[in-house]
C-alpha cells in the first residue's frame, strides 16, 4: 500500500529543486499533487517533467497576496475536494550583507515571503483542515530558523519566525487532529544557494561552497531528494503522534 494512495497535496515553492523533488515523491506514493509557483513558466516545466499530467494541478500565485493564496486553497478543493497535506514551501533567501547594510526594502521583500506567505498558509489552509478532522502541515524552515547566520538577517529573522508560527499553528489544531511540523534543512543543492554563494563571492562562490560545507560535520550539501523524504515521513500517517517539532536535516550541524 502507497503511503499517500487517494491524498490530496498543495506545495508552495513548488517549481523550486525541493518543491519538485517532494512532488515526484508524493506521486510516487499515489498523491494527487497541486504545484503554487509565482512562475508559470517554471511550473509548467515542472509539470512536463513529472508526467502525471492527470494528478498535478498548477497555480501561479504570488504567496504574499492573501487573495492568491485564497485562490489557490480554494481550487485545490474545487478540483480535488480537500487538503491532506500542505508543504508550505515558498521562500526566497534575499540579499547577503550585513545588518547594517541591509536596505527595509529587502528586508521587508524577503519577510513578505517567508513570514507572510507562510502565514497566510496556515491561515486559509487550517479552515479546511480543521473541517475534515486531519491533516499535515509541513512549514519549510532552515538550519537558520534556530541559529544565526551572519549576513542573512532577514532570512534568518523569517525562519525564526516560522518555527515561531509551526508552534502555535501545532497547539491551536492538535485538538482538531491537524497536525504541524516544521524543517530546518542545512545548505542543499538548489538554485538559492548557488544565489547565496554568489552573493557572498561573486568573483569565487565555490570558495563559499567549500567554507559552508566545512560547517556540515558529513562534508557535503544536501540534495532535494533528501529532504522530500523527510516530508514524505510527516506528510504520512508514519508520523501520526508527531506535531510541533522541528526536524533537523543538516547533516548533523545541529550537533556542533
Amino acid at each position: 500500500m502507497k503511503k499517500l494512495t487517494g491524498k490530496t497535496a498543495l506545495i508552495t515553492g513548488g517549481a523550486g529543486g525541493i518543491g519538485k523533488a517532494t512532488a515526484s515523491a508524493f506521486l510516487k506514493e499515489g498523491a494527487n499533487i497541486v504545484l503554487v509557483d509565482l512562475f508559470a513558466e517554471s511550473l509548467a516545466a515542472v509539470c512536463r517533467e513529472l508526467d502525471a499530467p492527470d494528478h498535478i494541478l498548477t497555480i501561479k500565485a504570488d504567496v504574499s497576496k492573501e487573495f492568491e493564496v485564497e485562490n489557490y486553497v480554494l481550487k485545490t478543493v474545487e478540483s480535488f475536494g480537500k487538503i491532506d497535506v500542505f508543504f508550505n514551501n515558498a521562500g526566497i533567501e534575499g540579499k547577503v550583507a550585513p545588518i547594517v547594510s541591509q536596505s527595509v526594502e529587502d528586508f521587508d521583500k524577503v519577510m513578505n515571503v517567508n513570514v507572510r506567505g507562510v502565514f497566510l498558509g496556515l491561515k486559509h489552509v487550517l479552515p479546511i483542515m480543521t473541517k475534515q478532522g486531519y491533516g499535515s502541515i509541513i512549514n519549510m524552515s532552515s538550519v537558520a530558523g534556530l541559529m544565526g547566520v551572519k549576513g542573512s538577517s532577514a532570512y534568518t529573522a523569517s525562519k525564526h519566525a516560522v518555527t515561531g508560527l509551526t508552534k502555535v499553528a501545532a497547539l491551536e489544531a492538535a485538538k482538531t487532529r491537524v497536525r504541524v511540523n516544521s524543517i530546518h534543512p542545512s545548505p542543499v543543492n538548489t538554485r538559492m544557494m548557488e544565489s547565496l554563494e554568489n552573493g557572498a563571492n561573486s568573483v569565487k562562490p565555490e570558495a563559499v561552497h567549500k567554507q559552508y560545507i566545512k560547517g556540515i560535520p558529513l562534508g557535503k550539501y544536501g540534495e532535494p531528494s533528501d529532504i522530500a523524504k523527510l516530508v514524505l515521513f510527516l506528510a504520512s500517517d508514519d508520523s501520526a503522534f508527531i506535531t510541533g517539532s522541528q526536524y533537523r536535516i543538516d547533516g548533523g550541524m545541529g550537533a556542533l
